[in-house]
């Protein structure tokens, strides 16, 4: 089960992605407990989990916030696949950085993309899932961990 004290691996990764592809960091709010069903933004990108660890990381933002991301990257491609890339990219990146802190038995899939549908994530039974509030510029996303 995942602890408290893990979650700074998630949250280490998430302010350093903005503050490196952004070069703005992000300010992240106190992680709770995700006690009931969560409606997700516009984008959302899930990490399977395996190995010792199982379950899913998942990043989801509104589409505002990703185009602003965009330009803050020197991207001009604001298509609706390039959204779908960079919010895939960061879910990936976060899981990635966490793999190195927690080993080689902490197996992580490509990004399963979600746009445009409205999606929701709930509770897992047997894990505690964490959502961890991110807040860049005038924009609010999520970062949604739950491993067993």
């Amino acid at each position: 089960m995942l602890h408290e004290k893990e979650l700074t691996t998630f949250v280490d990764g998430t302010t350093n992605f903005f503050a490196v592809a952004a070069q703005q960091a992000a300010s992240i709010g106190s992680p709770y407990l995700l006690e009931e069903a969560l409606a997700l933004h516009e984008y959302s990108g899930l990490i399977d989990v395996s190995g010792k660890r199982q379950g899913v990381v998942c990043f989801t933002a509104p589409k505002a916030m990703l185009a602003v991301l965009l330009m803050k990257m020197q991207e001009t491609d604001f298509s609706h696949e390039t959204m779908r890339d960079l919010v895939g990219e960061v879910a990936n990146t976060i899981s990635g950085n966490a793999r190195r802190a927690f080993g080689g038995d902490f197996l992580i899939s490509v990004p399963n993309v979600l746009s445009g549908e409205t999606q929701s994530i709930a509770p897992r039974p047997g894990t505690r899932s964490f959502i961890i509030p991110i807040n860049w510029r005038s924009h609010s996303a999520k970062l949604i961990v739950s491993l067993s």
